[in-house]
């Protein structure tokens, strides 16, 4: 009756041996679920890998945005950790890892916390923001197209009314009713409008 003891013992030790062995020679673990949800597409698969321009990458990067891990994918924007980037719809209700072919604005949320719709805009609009007005729209894009080639981002809470075309052409109407005093020490010349490198 004692006799397998030992052999337990051996089996155990031969296991603990292998273990040891394949965990040294596989790569970091394996992430089961962003497997199974990578041949499990569904019909809002991302698009095609997406060009992203150099003065939106240096906003990111200004901010220390890190892009939104496959694991938060719909995650609330209010449980979205601080500074990270990814994709919403007006609503920014949930937060997407990339987008996908309903209409959506990439989303900033700040290392602060505040949360920042970025697209591009023409020139005539960003004054309007920049200028403090009451009432106006902002018509903003996903990609610099024509006038709209200067980047804007512009806090939610500005945000009154959000609205995307239903068009090919992803474009967003911001409508602001009136832009709150901000609290901050920040340069007036440091406001969240960056120009597009080489934009006339």
């Amino acid at each position: 009756m004692k006799r397998w003891i030992p052999y337990l013992i051996m089996v155990l030790l031969v296991l603990g041996i292998l273990d040891y062995y394949f965990r040294a020679k596989l790569p970091a673990q394996l992430d089961l679920d962003l497997i199974f949800k990578t041949h499990n597409k569904t019909s809002s698969a991302p698009v095609q890998a997406e060009k992203v321009s150099d003065a939106l990458l240096a906003l990111r990067q200004r901010h220390h945005l890190k892009p939104l891990k496959e694991v938060e994918k719909g995650t609330p924007v209010r449980e979205v950790p601080n500074g990270t980037y990814g994709f919403a719809t007006c609503e920014v209700q949930t937060v997407h890892t990339t987008r996908t072919n309903s209409p959506l604005l990439e989303i900033h949320k700040h290392l602060d916390g505040i949360v920042y719709y970025v697209g591009y805009a023409s020139e005539d609009h960003i004054e309007k923001y920049l200028t403090r007005q009451k009432n106006f729209h902002i018509l903003v894009s996903s990609e610099p197209r024509g006038k709209a080639s200067l980047l804007l981002e512009i806090p939610v809470d500005f945000v009154t009314k959000c609205t995307a075309s239903t068009g090919g052409n992803a474009q967003f109407d911001l409508f602001v009713t009136a832009i709150p005093e901000l609290l901050s020490f920040r340069p007036t010349a440091d406001f969240h409008v960056e120009l597009q490198a080489g934009s006339s």
